[in-house]
């Protein structure tokens, strides 16, 4: 009996470990194939313009905008409370999807401010740090062009343990986040990575299975992070 069920529970395990398996490849070949086609993700934008065909958000609020991290940022909202928020993360989108729907997630709100995390995605997909600087560049630009009383919040990169041989890459990109809040006084860095190492330095247990995605634990550390600062940067909202 106790055989049959440690080889049942071995069996189960072993299925487990093939279906993670086979989850972070299909979500690495999506991924992949987004990298080059900028209206990739062109259903799930037109999902946000539908609910806002029901009910248009004020403007004056906060844009959160970005990849899957900002997507399955369940706690955000509640989070976040009483700053007022909008959420337009999707897809496993790089900053070349944020820059294609730019108008449609971010400028059509009027927000106060955006805060953008994205970038992680396109250096896993082997774009250079460069590159993905000069397209934040742009992202910073065509925001400050149309919005020009409007603050950006550049989120720096995430410390993953799906992708931490490519941390040396991301902090690059850290890099030129940070010259950009140095050029403009309506941009802001915040180094929201930081909080997710251990005392090593090395990506902590807040992660989910993929290793890719943050848990709760994660999500709880970047609002305790973000929140305050904002707060403080927009008091009309206490």
């Amino acid at each position: 009996m106790l055989k049959t069920i440690l080889k049942w529970g071995t069996g189960l395990l072993c299925g487990l470990i093939i279906l993670v398996a086979v989850m972070i490849g299909l979500l690495i070949r999506s991924q992949n194939q987004a990298a080059d086609q900028p209206d990739y993700f062109e259903e799930e934008i037109l999902v946000f313009e539908n609910a806002d065909s029901v009910s248009f958000p004020e403007p004056g609020q906060i844009v959160f905008v970005g990849s899957s991290s900002v997507r399955f940022w369940d706690s955000l909202t509640e989070g976040m409370s009483p700053l007022p928020i909008i959420q337009r993360g999707f897809g496993g989108a790089h900053m070349e999807h944020v820059l294609h729907n730019l108008d449609r997630v971010v400028l059509t709100y009027a927000p106060r401010a955006v805060v953008v995390f994205v970038g992680v995605n396109d250096i896993g997909s082997g774009k250079t740090p460069t590159h993905v600087g000069n397209n934040f560049r742009i992202f910073v630009d065509r925001v400050s062009a149309s919005l020009p009383q409007t603050d950006i919040w550049l989120m720096s990169m995430k410390p993953s343990k799906a992708r931490w041989d490519k941390w040396s890459q991301m902090r690059e990109v850290n890099e030129h986040l940070i010259q950009l809040a140095r050029e403009n006084e309506h941009v802001f860095f915040e180094d929201t990575g930081a909080t997710l190492l251990n005392s090593q330095g090395t990506p902590d247990d807040v992660y989910i299975f993929d290793g890719l995605h943050l848990n709760e634990e994660g999500y709880t550390r970047w609002i305790n992070h973000l929140k305050p600062v904002l707060l403080a940067r927009y008091p009309e909202f206490s």
